[in-house]
Parts: C-alpha cells; sequence; structure tokens
C-alpha cells in the first residue's frame, strides 16, 4: 500500500508521527512535506497531496493541519477528491464505507498520537460498500464536474 501525506506547521508532529506508524505497518509514504515546524499556508500542501491522489498515484493521503479543517476545505476543492475530516473511528469507518474518501484529514490540536492511530487505522482498512453509496458517490461527483 502507498500513501501520500502532507501538513502545514500546525500539523507537523503528527504528520510525522503518522509517517513513521504506517512505516513501521510496511506502508510506503510519500510524503510532500512540510518538513519543518516553520509556518507555512496549508492550501498548498492539500493541493500537493490532491493532484497526487487525483491523479491516482498514490490512491489515497493523508492531511494534517492544526484542526484538520483547512486541508478539508482546500483538498476538497481539487477536482476527484472526497476528503474527508475524522475525529473518531466511526466517522472514519463510514467515510470508507458509504463516502469511499480518498483523503484522511486530521487535526493535530485536536487529537492525540494514539486516537490519530485508532482513526488511521479504520480508514486505512475501511472497504467501500458500494451499492447504495456508490450511487450517491456518483453525484456527489457530478457535483465536482459541475463546477
Amino acid at each position: 500500500m502507498k500513501i501520500a501525506i502532507g501538513s502545514d506547521h500546525g500539523g507537523f508532529h503528527l504528520k510525522e508521527h503518522v509517517k513513521k506508524y504506517l512505516q513501521a505497518q510496511s506502508v510506503e509514504v510519500l510524503d510532500f512535506g512540510t518538513f519543518t515546524e516553520a509556518s507555512v499556508d496549508y492550501p498548498d500542501f492539500a493541493e500537493k497531496v490532491g493532484r497526487a491522489v487525483a491523479a491516482g498515484d498514490p490512491k489515497r493521503g493523508i492531511l494534517i493541519c492544526g484542526t484538520g479543517i483547512g486541508v478539508s476545505i482546500a483538498a476538497n476543492k481539487v477536482h476527484g477528491i472526497r476528503a474527508a475530516l475524522c475525529a473518531d473511528v466511526f466517522s472514519a469507518l463510514m467515510s470508507r464505507e458509504h463516502n469511499d474518501a480518498n483523503i484522511l484529514c486530521l487535526g493535530e490540536r485536536t487529537l492525540g498520537f494514539g486516537h490519530a492511530e485508532m482513526i488511521v487505522d479504520t480508514w486505512l482498512h475501511g472497504v467501500f460498500q458500494g451499492g447504495r453509496h456508490a450511487a450517491r458517490t456518483e453525484k456527489v461527483m457530478k457535483l465536482d464536474k459541475a463546477r
């Protein structure tokens, strides 16, 4: 499995933790930055990860900022992205099973490292259920194309 990851300065420490956590599970991680705690703009990293995922290499990504809100909003502006801000395990599961989310957004200032690991695990192993959910996801993607 391959995952794109990115953050701004507000999500830097959690990004580094999640990256190491994934690598320990033999997940290939493509790190799009940031690489320091210096102040940067979250839309830049959301765009980089979003464009990579939208192009299909890799198929999924994780974005982190202080709350997860900014990167979620920015990533969802990239055509083909279904980014989900998840602060709990149930939301992470539903974002995969019902919404086929291709980017998970997290907030460093709202989550502990252990909780973030549980959310990441749930999201990574969640499987899109298709069926009635596929029809709804197709409607969402039609909205995306209409912009």
